[in-house]
């Protein structure tokens, strides 16, 4: 699998908001930052509890790939995210694009860094 499907395998199941099959992706001490600054998830616990809690506050989230490129151990998307309407009562969030870098050790993700 060419680390191209394997970030739009993460995607798919981000989108199913199935995080154990997105973590599977990941090395264990893998993290989700923004790029080039504080993780806001980290290890393959950090990111799925992180994420099941955004999907419960967020159930209709989705990520787009409007441009996807793998260059060595990096893929690039550019992402359109929409959230849809909280659970918890909080203002809605206007659709985005964030770009996301995926850097791969072998055939895992080992970081996930947003610039949005």
């Amino acid at each position: 699998m060419s680390k191209l499907a394997i970030a739009e395998a993460m995607i798919a199941a981000y989108n199913a908001q199935d995080v154990d099959t997105y973590v599977s992706y990941m090395t264990d001490d893998a993290c989700e930052a923004g790029y080039r600054g504080a993780v806001v998830r980290e290890g393959k616990e950090g990111t799925r509890s992180g994420l099941a809690a955004a999907f419960k506050v967020w159930p209709q989230n989705k990520a787009e790939i409007v441009h996807a490129q793998e260059n060595g151990n990096y893929v690039v998307f550019r992402e359109h995210v929409t959230r849809g309407p909280s659970t918890d009562g909080s203002p809605l969030v206007e659709p985005f694009d964030v770009i996301a870098v995926y850097t791969f050790e072998g055939d895992k993700c080992a970081r996930v860094e947003f610039i949005r």
